[in-house]
């Protein structure tokens, strides 16, 4: 019994960081559609005389970036180093393998 419930605790474990990597990719896609409306738009101002606004923009965008590779490179670690331990689990107890894939 305390075994399943180890097993449950880290499958919710890893459900949460499935819910970091969708935050991650969602954060680092969002640069992407601002500097799309950005390209978009750009016959209807001059790059030169909106820098003060572009600039941190870039720098906003930049750091989200950096944000979403960080959150996405920590979920996938976490979510394998999950599966080792469901796997020594399994391994160790026979009988939680006809249960887990």
């Amino acid at each position: 019994m305390i075994v399943s419930n180890e097993v449950q605790l880290i499958l919710s474990e890893k459900r949460t960081s499935l819910s970091v990597m969708r935050t991650g990719i969602a954060v680092l896609v969002l640069p992407l559609s601002v500097f799309s409306i950005l390209i978009a738009t750009s016959k209807y101002y001059d790059a030169a005389g909106v820098l003060y606004l572009l600039v941190p923009v870039f720098l906003i965008s930049i750091a989200l970036v950096a944000l979403g590779v960080y959150l996405i490179a920590r979920s996938i670690e976490k979510i394998h180093n999950f599966d080792k331990r469901i796997n020594d689990l399994k391994k160790k107890y026979a009988s939680l393998s006809e249960f887990i894939e």
